[in-house]
């Protein structure tokens, strides 16, 4: 007799919006986009508030998919602002739920994906499982330092979507990840890489560290830095969101769209242009500045996340760094399925769950 397929519900809760997608095996049988709208969201002080509506959100969205949640095998959540973690999975546990919900690090949407995945699971007496938490700190040590002993390096990426992308794209090869060198950048709302070394992210340039993107500044002069911070005309506030929020293309042309940049740029705006050129420029030299850190030994470039979709900035970045090693275009967020292949893995006995333990 064929054992029946595994059925995972992986959960990706966003700022406006909650994401699942239901997997049998490696196959996705349907994906749902929950919206919440400003006056769904108003009535809670904290993301942790948000519970409740949200977890009835999803129940409600699996029904008009007439989908019989007693049929899963497992549910896995995006992890949320955790401590440092190793990568991988990790069984979600009353110590991780606890701290989620009454001492998380930051008030972030990912935090609901542990706790929604944990209360549906026990519900229905199944595993639950984060993979590839938000922060994963794998980096070197002489990584870590920054030149001032104040200010140390973070390992902050888009590691549960570059991971997946790194192993799919090095299976496909017929390669083990852990077998290879591979530089994976992701490129979204903000732009971030990493080295990845025999399975290991040994090196990452953040989102404040490297290319500017649709909502960042990216890296930019210390000193000019300061000086603005120190003008009177900016508080702590105003100068935090000049460097997350209204920097790159929003600072230079007005908009965090990429698509509508490149309309612009297709309607001959030459100053469009030239930004959107300047982004990749900042791209391609970050992998370039990774590619020290294994002495130029890469094997596989991969250019991930939704800007990933346009031919045209893919191309400006591939030309510049293809003399490195090969570029392969992975595009999309790709997180729904990640979670739901790293709990495959696990229940197939291929990867043994970490146990996370509270600081």
């Amino acid at each position: 007799m064929t054992e029946k397929g595994k059925k995972i519900l992986a959960i990706n809760p966003g700022s406006t919006s909650t994401k699942i997608a239901v997997f049998e095996d490696e196959t996705q049988l349907f994906e749902c986009k929950i919206d919440h709208s400003a006056a769904d969201l108003a009535p809670f002080d904290t993301i942790g508030d948000q519970f409740h509506m949200r977890k009835t959100a999803i129940v409600a969205a699996l029904a008009t998919k007439n989908f019989v949640l007693s049929s899963l095998s497992a549910v896995a959540g995006r992890g949320g602002k955790l401590p440092p973690l190793r990568k991988g999975a990790y069984l979600i546990n009353a110590e991780m739920v606890e701290f989620l919900r009454y001492r998380p690090i930051d008030q972030h949407a990912s935090n609901l994906g542990a706790l929604i995945a944990w209360d549906l699971a026990e519900s229905l007496g199944i595993p639950s499982f984060i993979y590839d938490a938000v922060v994963v700190d794998e980096m070197d040590d002489i990584a870590r330092l920054s030149g001032v002993p104040q200010l140390t390096r973070r390992a902050s990426c888009h590691v549960l979507n570059m991971r997946a992308m790194a192993m799919k794209v090095m299976k496909g090869e017929g390669r083990q990840l852990d077998e290879a060198n591979v530089i994976v950048c992701h490129m979204g709302g903000g732009i971030t890489a990493t080295v990845i070394s025999k399975g290991r992210m040994i090196d990452v340039l953040t989102d404040e560290e490297g290319a500017f993107s649709p909502e960042r500044a990216g890296r930019v002069p210390c000193r000019q830095l300061v000086d603005l911070c120190f003008s009177g005309s900016w508080d702590r506030g105003s100068a935090t969101k000049l460097m997350r929020g209204v920097g790159g293309l929003v600072a230079y042309l007005g908009t965090n769209s990429a698509v509508d940049v490149e309309k612009r740029i297709d309607q001959g705006d030459a100053a469009a242009e030239f930004i959107y050129r300047a982004m990749a420029y900042q791209t391609a030299k970050g992998i370039g500045e990774l590619a020290t850190v294994v002495k130029g030994e890469v094997d596989q470039i991969i250019l991930t996340g939704a800007i990933a979709w346009s031919k045209r900035m893919t191309e400006w970045v591939s030309e510049r760094v293809r003399f490195i090693a090969p570029v392969k275009i992975v595009p999309g967020e790709n997180e729904l399925e990640a979670l739901a292949a790293g709990t495959l893995r696990v229940l197939r006995g291929e990867e043994m769950p970490n146990t996370f333990v509270a600081p």
